[in-house]
């Protein structure tokens, strides 16, 4: 089985905010890897993941940073693989991440997601990949269906909280 979604993070502090990626596209049976790779710490790494992406058939790249988060802007001005950057709550409550992130100059773009949103990376990426995949797409109705299920339900069970002065 071979990747075509690549999970990277700037550092394995970041894999319990990523874990929510990795078990959705596992859910969605969409072959990944997880690497952690540090744009300041691992440059050389970085390079020749992002310049080998596209050549080992990697559809879509996951990137998760926190703090300058420098990670999925250079990824992606290296390669033309779609990036999905994943700011991670470090400090600044992620804000300085996220800015990192969506702050990209012309040319190099960044799909970001919000602060600690690694479920909506996966859920992106799945997306991305269902363009050419009616399988995909499928699978992506019925995950999208049982949200709606979810809330449904949740009005049942409301139904049934009593106060005083509520009213339904």
């Amino acid at each position: 089985m071979k990747p075509i979604v690549s999970i990277i993070m700037g550092s394995t502090s970041d894999l319990p905010v990523m874990e929510k990626a990795a078990v959705f596209l596992d859910e969605m049976e969409i072959p990944f890897e997880m690497h952690a790779l540090s744009a300041h710490r691992t440059p050389e790494a970085v390079e020749k993941f992002a310049k080998s992406a596209e050549e080992r058939e990697i559809k879509v790249i996951i990137a998760a940073a926190g703090m300058a988060a420098h990670l999925c802007g250079v990824i992606a001005s290296m390669t033309s693989v779609p990036v999905i950057g994943v700011p991670i709550n470090s400090t600044l409550d992620g804000m300085d991440a996220l800015l990192a992130i969506v702050q990209m100059p012309p040319g190099i773009p960044v799909a970001t997601v919000g602060i600690n949103g690694a479920l909506n990376s996966a859920i992106l990426a799945a997306q991305i990949l269902s363009v050419g995949d009616k399988e995909l797409r499928e699978k992506l109705a019925t995950y999208k269906e049982s949200l709606k299920n979810k809330i449904v339900k949740a009005n049942e069970d409301l139904k049934k909280v009593s106060y005083k002065h509520k009213t339904n």
